[in-house]
């Protein structure tokens, strides 16, 4: 059996993996889900890897799973775990010395989210987190994820130039939300393809997949063991 790390994105906790931790917990897994330092305006990426690491402990048999900006955190962790596995959920890739406020423009995300809102009328990219972030999560998970949020990233980790030298040697999955409105779909397979060389995997899902498709998720996750 495995542990999974798992690895919240902006604004969230653990919880937000709840119900994808119950599914692997009843493979017979560990998981540990860690709430990542928010609140303080001088945490950084580094810092944020501690506290998973922390947490993480001497676990053996690791992969380890981020979530959205939860990839800027992942590879940093997975390097210094000697993780079996990387996968990253609808996730931003960073390059090495790229900070997490030079992202976007170096990627192009803006302007792939702009293009993709003139297709879809608004949709994408909607400043309503029930139209933008939540519209296939159930109504009252998603009221409770935002009545959970936390001020995470911090100032300083937004700054940060990512502090790998290049990506760690650790195999590297990719997952994908097909009605992501976050970062759309078509987005996120090139990005994957560019920085990974990999083509993701994806599920019928939005951005929040870990809340409104736990199952399958999962089912993936447990498939690259």
């Amino acid at each position: 059996m495995s542990t999974y790390v798992l690895i919240h994105g902006a604004g969230d906790g653990g919880w937000s993996w709840h119900r994808v931790a119950a599914e692997l917990e009843a493979h017979g897994h560990e998981v540990v889900a860690p709430d990542l330092p928010a609140g303080d305006d001088t945490a950084t990426l580094t810092g944020y890897a501690d506290a998973v690491v922390a947490a993480a402990g001497h676990r053996t048999d690791v992969v380890v799973v981020g979530h959205s900006f939860g990839g800027f955190t992942a590879p940093l962790v997975a390097d210094r775990l000697a993780a079996d596995r990387l996968v990253l959920v609808a996730a931003m890739i960073p390059a090495p010395g790229e900070s997490p406020d030079d992202w976007g423009r170096n990627t192009g995300c803006g302007e792939a989210v702009r293009a993709r809102s003139a297709r879809d009328g608004g949709l994408t990219g909607h400043t309503d987190p029930y139209v933008g972030f939540y519209h296939d999560v159930p109504r009252a998970l998603a009221d409770e994820a935002m009545s959970r949020e936390r001020a995470h990233p911090s100032p300083a980790a937004m700054k940060q130039p990512w502090p790998l030298d290049a990506w760690p040697d650790v195999p590297t999955r990719f997952v994908l939300g097909r009605e992501d409105r976050c970062f759309p779909p078509e987005f996120l397979r090139k990005l994957a393809a560019e920085r990974l060389g990999v083509v993701p995997d994806e599920l019928t899902a939005g951005h929040c997949v870990a809340l409104s498709r736990p199952a399958e998720l999962a089912g993936l996750l447990e498939s690259y063991r």
